[in-house]
């Protein structure tokens, strides 16, 4: 973790160019995210195709009480988070219920309700105009107005989350996690108590992407519903199985290959979802465990014949 972050700090350092500087700020966002949806997905085995709602959430209540109340985005913040763990909390003690294509269907239907909201409830979300003049970040009276500023704060924070989340996966929380996922009757006999585990990593996961959520809205200082729509949980789902769900850092591999892509296909206009779609299909089928998975597949894969070859070879003649 520790090369990871000089690494970080270098490349922040080291490009110039304010395109790329603002490509690597998305990426260090989206990583929040889709880190919260590898615990919630790789190692709960729950699916949520409702995440775009929790990252509207953040930005904004962030927004509205900094441009409509004179807030401190600071103070907005534990607000932001706290808004989107409740929501996530009322709405996964029913859901997570559910299994399988209907638990996916419910977190669908969620983020649906929550992008209509922002699109009708003009008088205080702006509706499809959305809301400007979103102030900047500052810290001690330094401003990070600059992509460069902005840069080391969000792979600060990303930093921070696959930190905590590779504790989390470590922990005995993760083991329970995993076990839920491995069979949910094993992991009850063995004295896991799913429902506590499966509601605590989904709201968890809402409060990463609320993060992400104020980040976002106080970098580019102007939100719509358009960006927390349908296809960016599409683009978040894509992130985590392309990477690898059963890794944090699968999460962060993810985020770096769609967010690039997605400056690729942007000439493609809507159609960009179709290419996405094919991905995510082609992934499933060719890398079910991601490029993450994959590789560490074959590590583990070359460990064993090693070890095989090393017991199969003749003992030295004295």
């Amino acid at each position: 973790m520790g090369l990871f972050v000089v690494g970080a700090a270098l490349v922040g350092v080291v490009v110039r160019d304010a395109y790329y500087l603002s490509i690597l700020t998305f990426i260090a966002i989206h990583s929040i995210i889709a880190v919260g949806l590898c615990l919630l997905i790789g190692y709960a085995g729950q699916i949520s195709l409702g995440h775009a709602a929790f990252y509207a959430l953040g930005a904004y209540t962030s927004a509205i009480l900094t441009t409509k109340s004179g807030w401190s985005p600071w103070l907005a913040l534990p607000v932001a988070i706290l808004v989107s763990c409740v929501v996530a909390y009322v709405l996964g003690v029913p859901a997570l219920r559910l299994k399988g294509h209907y638990l996916a269907m419910a977190t669908l239907g969620f983020g649906m309700i929550v992008n209509i909201v922002l699109k009708e409830f003009t008088a205080v979300t702006g509706g499809n105009s959305g809301l400007t003049d979103i102030p900047a970040l500052s810290i001690g009276g330094l401003a990070l107005s600059t992509d460069r500023r902005f840069y080391f704060l969000a792979w600060l924070a990303a930093s921070a989350v696959l930190l905590f989340s590779a504790n989390v996966a470590d922990s005995r929380a993760g083991r329970a996690l995993r076990a839920v996922h491995g069979s949910e009757q094993a992991a009850a006999i063995s004295g896991v108590d799913i429902a506590r585990y499966k509601i605590k990593v989904f709201v968890l996961s809402a409060g990463y992407a609320a993060v992400a959520g104020f980040l976002y809205a106080h970098y580019v200082k102007f939100i719509s519903p358009q960006p927390f729509d349908f296809k960016f949980s599409i683009e978040l789902l894509v992130m985590v199985m392309l990477g690898g769900a059963a890794s944090v850092w699968g999460g962060l591999f993810g985020a770096a290959v769609v967010t690039v892509l997605g400056e690729v296909l942007r000439n493609l206009g809507d159609y960009d979802i179709v290419a996405f779609g094919v991905i995510l299909t082609v992934v499933m089928i060719v890398l079910p465990v991601g490029v993450l998975g994959w590789i560490g597949r074959i590590g583990q894969a070359r460990r064993v014949r090693r070890l095989a070859l090393a017991r199969a070879a003749p003992a030295p003649v004295e």
